[in-house]
């Protein structure tokens, strides 16, 4: 929507039709924007679950020619991993639902968050991968009609993952000093066409340690997951204290850590 003087904005509310980002028409032409300084989400990677929304923001500086108003153009931006981003606005992308710009004469800051609803916007576990960034630009006339528009395509590059858990449970309890503790967990991630949580197969996860009265945990051993995402060691009881399995980031799916289980050693 085009933008009141005092600066501009772009809003868009809930779920995006895509038919309201469809490609420029016979108007598209080099408009004279330009977009720089792009920083998407704090340079992190996005982490997206199976039905939460994300809310990624990101911030960029837009400069437009000397006869051009602010309340003239809108800018927004959106994410791609097709092979332009005007077929990604046919086929599917993540859209800008807010942004805010300072004022300025020739140039402004701006700032804004894009929108993820894994019901919708990732309908394939493909969709963890690395994706592109765009700036769709229009340009108003004094009547309030489209006078042109383009894609402004960027060079910063995100990660999208699959959100991930692990769980933990470390028995018996209470055990006795020295005896045998098995320590069990699983691993899933965000499954995007499912919808759901689904194993993890064959993921290192780190079996961590934390002794009562401390506030570090240690890691004791490294365990593989089985190809359902099950974890299972055993070790040696010592000392009152929580277990945790714990795991880092992969290129398609975030880390996890679980909850301290909580063992009384008699």
């Amino acid at each position: 929507m085009r933008a009141g003087r005092s600066g501009f904005a772009v809003v868009v509310a809930g779920t995006l039709a895509l038919g309201a980002f469809t490609a420029p028409s016979a108007q598209a032409a080099d408009t004279g924007v330009k977009v720089s300084n792009l920083v998407l989400n704090k340079g992190k990677s996005i982490i997206v679950g199976t039905s939460a929304e994300v809310s990624p923001t990101f911030t960029y500086r837009v400069s437009w020619p000397s006869g051009l108003k602010q309340s003239d153009v809108n800018t927004s931006l959106l994410l791609y991993h097709d092979t332009t981003p005007a077929k990604a606005s046919e086929r599917g992308a993540i859209y800008t639902v807010l942004t805010a710009c300072e004022d300025g004469s020739v140039a402004a800051d701006c700032e804004g968050e894009l929108h993820i609803d894994p019901r919708y916007t990732l309908d394939s576990n493909n969709d963890a991968t690395t994706w592109k960034s765009a700036v769709w630009v229009r340009i108003w006339n004094a009547k309030g009609g489209l006078k042109s528009e383009e894609y402004l395509p960027l060079s910063p590059t995100v990660r999208v993952k699959r959100a991930a858990k692990v769980t933990v449970d470390a028995s018996p309890e209470p055990v006795a000093k020295g005896g045998k503790l098995t320590v069990t967990g699983k691993i899933t991630r965000a499954d995007w066409v499912k919808h759901s949580y689904t194993g993890f197969g064959g993921k290192a996860a780190k079996l961590q340690f934390r002794k009562a009265g401390t506030s570090t945990y240690n890691t004791v051993k490294i365990v593989k997951a089985n190809s359902t995402g099950a974890l299972k060691t055993t070790v040696t009881a010592s000392a009152d204290g929580y277990w945790r399995w714990t795991f880092g980031e992969t290129n398609t799916t975030g880390g996890a850590t679980a909850a301290g289980d909580y063992v009384d050693v008699k």
